[in-house]
């Protein structure tokens, strides 16, 4: 089983990434995301994902843990394939991502070629708790904000996808209405982060 990739990048195309790693050019299906992260001849390390059929050995390369880890989630639900996990992550990467899991964007979800109204509200369903509870996720750094109950927990994990620090979040929600909902708490923290910057 493959963790990771890591050589120079000699082939990249829409979809397709070719990492050399010994002499031997590994291809890997890639999101628009992580094609964004590569260049031509330069290193690269890519975590890997296995699809291994009768007919197939397939390898799904990834430029973070993070982007793996969401692919990991989505490929769970029932009827989201490779190629439609691939088309989600490629439409804003894993922070966008979690962002309309957690806060029940069904338009950016569709957004990706090959997913309906109905497979969103699923991978929504699904995928919401999970990415909420912060289990799964490889955050940069562990949970530090109280987490009251409601819509807090989730926009705090929200906001830390997005690279916000703990301190950031907390001092970012102070004032903040208790009994907003997600989107409004992480939109009202944007807008204090914002305004600071």
């Amino acid at each position: 089983m493959f963790a990771y990739l890591q050589g120079p990048v000699t082939l990249l195309e829409p979809g397709l990434a070719v990492v050399e790693c010994g002499g031997v050019g590994y291809a890997c299906a890639i999101s628009a995301y992580t094609a964004g992260q590569l260049k031509l001849n330069q290193t690269a390390r890519l975590y890997i994902c296995e699809n291994i059929r009768e007919d197939a050995f397939d390898l799904t390369g990834f430029s973070s843990r993070q982007e793996q880890q969401c692919y990991q989630l989505l490929v769970g639900v029932n009827g989201v394939g490779p190629k439609a996990a691939l088309a989600i992550l490629s439409a804003g990467g894993p922070q966008n991502f979690t962002m309309a899991v957690l806060t029940g964007d069904e338009k950016s979800l569709t957004a990706a070629q090959g997913v309906g109204k109905k497979l969103a509200q699923r991978i929504i369903l699904e995928l919401r708790d999970k990415l909420g509870g912060n289990q799964t996720l490889d955050f940069s750094e562990p949970m530090a904000v109280p987490a009251p109950e409601g819509a807090a927990p989730l926009a705090i994990a929200a906001l830390q996808e997005l690279g916000y620090s703990a301190g950031e979040i907390s001092a970012a929600l102070k004032g903040c209405d208790p009994k907003a909902t997600t989107e409004e708490m992480v939109r009202y923290a944007l807008r204090a982060m914002v305004g600071k910057g």
